[in-house]
């Protein structure tokens, strides 16, 4: 089981964590919500729980708990800028549908 981060979502979680000052790196998460049953949760993690599953790339943690990596496993997180937009993108090949505005997923 893997959750991978990208160079560039890496990058910004680097950064971000720096203006923060503190954080041991990103929490990755799912939360029943939205009109397709789930939604992903991002947060800054100050500390890692003695049951949360840890991977690491280009130097950044991504901290889940358990039950979240069974909807996340292969799940690629990536950082996209388009025109004025920007945000993390998530390409996770468990999704069998999601919503017309993209905030949930089902599985």
């Amino acid at each position: 089981m893997t959750i991978t981060l990208t160079e560039n979502a890496a990058q910004r979680v680097k950064s971000f964590l720096s203006t923060r000052g503190r954080g041991v790196g990103l929490r990755l998460g799912v939360r029943t919500s939205g009109c397709s049953g789930m939604a992903y949760v991002l947060e800054v993690c100050d500390e890692i729980a003695a049951d949360d599953v840890v991977f690491e790339q280009h130097d950044v943690k991504v901290i889940t708990d358990p039950k979240s990596l069974l909807y996340l496993d292969g799940t690629e997180v990536d950082f996209t800028r388009e025109g004025l937009n920007e945000g993390f993108k998530f390409n996770n090949p468990n999704v069998k549908d999601s919503c017309g505005c993209g905030e949930s997923f089902s599985v």
